[in-house]
């Protein structure tokens, strides 16, 4: 991390960050590994990983059996992460603009739209999730207000994170870089207090049978590789900052820790204390269990969302210029956070509603697994890391990439209809004839990411190689203006 002081950074490391969509300049490429490094812990360090954590538990696994889930499970999702954070790095594009590649310049449309909806519902759960937590702490600390008090923390926050979004990735930047730091000693106290203060129940009555196996695919899912996979469609938007001399190496590894360590961290944490047998809602536990720390625990209770909001709001106002949409990234940012504040608003008045909601987005997330199966095998296999980033900024008309990669929309398809098949969410609507024929089993992530890249591998030089021939009619990897090729 840079010890250098902020007044002394060049402007375009402190200053309101400008960049929209475009190929971030080399000048401007300026964050470190580290920096990297605080953006995604920052995002991950949020309290409904506890409640993931103890999932396991709370679905009959030992904790032995969850930790085993969780740490595997995010070994491979990590990975992945870190595979398509290269990607960015490389080329210095948003991921939703790089997905131009695989679905054409209007065709990748379709996923952009969802990370312009989605976002705004991300960002009022991981804020409305906090509020009791903070109420409960601040109580402790002998504040009390109850719905008054829900009100004005959710204001503050809201307040806080939409700003720091809004003013970009210089700010986020900062904000995770000395924040952090502390953030982690924090989790670091708690944890040594956690198995110093909770009977833990290592074994527990984990069972090995087919009802096991079940919920070991749903802990999977949850707080597993499902956890790494839904980050993303979020990699390419940070990573494109990255200094070009950075190897990618180190590009991964610091991308890699950052989902890693956090997540399975508090997934741990959440699980060790469920363990205890004391109560089936971990994030209240942790309240209860380190009521000498309460402003302690509160600093990490409103850490979280700000932390993981920001990227969130930051990510979506990129997607919304992805489709084509002229107004500026900041005024963008503020729009999704009066949305997502109206939305939170109504979870305050409807815990019920807030619920349902919370399993509806959930839900939802199946989308990205057949998403990046086709992303991946566009990019790593198909094109070897080599793109024309001019043909992405070209318009849907004139593009070599095409207007619609027929090829890409139906790989997509393919593999949304496996992984539903294989979905078991809590909706009715979400649960897929064959994971409830097989008893519960939750491979949707598996089998939308393999269906999806292997329709696109099979159909891209079928109907795909046949768009983009009738595109520019340039090399693939060719220059286009100033735009430069490169690869991974």
């Amino acid at each position: 991390m840079s010890t250098e002081p902020q007044s002394a950074l060049p402007e375009h490391q402190i200053g309101f960050d400008a960049h929209g969509i475009e190929p971030v300049p080399a000048a401007h490429r300026t964050s470190t590994a580290t920096d990297q490094f605080w953006i995604w812990a920052g995002a991950n360090i949020a309290p409904i990983n506890w409640v993931l954590g103890a999932l396991g538990i709370q679905l009959g696994l030992s904790l032995l059996q969850t930790l085993a889930v969780v740490v595997v499970g995010n070994l491979l999702g990590a990975t992945l992460f870190g595979i398509f954070c290269l990607m960015g790095h490389r080329t210095g594009v948003p991921q939703m603009v790089l997905g131009r590649l695989a679905f054409g310049r209007r065709g990748a449309g379709l996923p952009a739209l969802a990370q312009v909806l989605m976002p705004m519902g991300w960002v009022a759960t991981n804020t409305w999730i906090v509020l009791d937590l903070a109420v409960a702490a601040l109580e402790r600390m002998g504040v009390s207000g109850s719905t008054e008090l829900k009100y004005l923390i959710a204001a503050a926050v809201m307040v806080l994170q939409v700003g720091i979004a809004a003013w970009g990735f210089n700010a986020i930047r900062q904000f995770e870089r000395y924040t952090m730091p502390v953030i982690l000693a924090i989790m670091a106290l708690m944890t040594v207090l956690a198995f110093w203060r909770v009977d833990i129940a290592w074994h527990g009555s984990g069972t090995k049978d087919a009802k096991t196996f079940a919920a070991m695919t749903q802990l999977m899912t949850a707080i597993g590789i499902g956890w790494g996979i839904s980050w993303l469609v979020y990699a390419s938007d940070y990573t494109r900052f990255a200094r070009p001399q950075l190897s990618a190496g180190k590009v991964f590894g610091a991308t890699f820790l950052g989902m890693f360590v956090p997540t399975v961290w508090l997934a741990l944490l959440g699980a060790t204390i469920a363990s205890g047998g004391a109560g089936s809602d971990p994030a209240q536990l942790v309240v209860a269990t380190f009521g000498a720390m309460a402003l302690p625990v509160l600093l990490l209770l409103l850490h979280g969302p700000i932390a993981t909001n920001i990227v969130v709001i930051y990510s979506a106002a990129l997607s919304s210029l992805a489709l084509d949409i002229r107004w500026p990234r900041w005024t963008i940012s503020v729009i999704s956070g009066v949305i997502a504040s109206l939305i939170l608003c109504l979870f305050l008045q409807s815990g019920d509603f807030a619920h349902t909601f919370d399993s509806f987005m959930v839900a939802l997330v199946v989308w990205i697994s057949p998403w990046a199966g086709v992303t991946l095998v566009d990019f790593f296999v198909i094109r070897g890391g080599r793109v024309d980033l001019g043909e992405l900024y070209a318009s849907p008309e004139t593009s070599r990439y095409g207007n619609v990669n027929w090829a890409g929309m139906l790989a997509f398809a393919i593999g949304l209809i496996a992984a539903w098949l294989f979905q078991m969410g809590t909706i009715a609507a979400m649960q897929g004839p064959l994971a409830l024929w097989a008893g519960g089993v939750d491979l949707s992530w598996l089998t939308g990411m393999v269906a999806a890249g292997a329709s696109y591998a099979v159909l891209y030089p079928l109907c795909g190689r046949a768009i983009e021939n009738l595109g520019a009619g340039s090399k693939l990897g060719s220059l286009s203006g100033e735009a430069k090729s490169t690869s991974v």
